[in-house]
């Protein structure tokens, strides 16, 4: 049985937010260490998913 990912929220990196909640992606290292996640933990994310307005008032 397999669930349908869910959509990056606003402000969130799509790689990021993949490799947070899928675990199938850092099943296959098998213990080592991610390079795409370490590379974002280090260099920050270069790709970020745009937040919808908010307005108060």
């Amino acid at each position: 049985m397999s669930v349908a990912p869910k959509p990056t929220p606003g402000g969130e990196c799509p790689q990021c937010w993949a490799h947070a909640h899928d675990k199938r992606i850092h099943k296959a290292l098998k213990g080592r260490q991610c390079e795409p996640c370490l590379d974002h933990l280090h260099n920050g994310c270069p790709v970020l998913v745009p937040k919808k307005p908010s307005f108060w008032w």
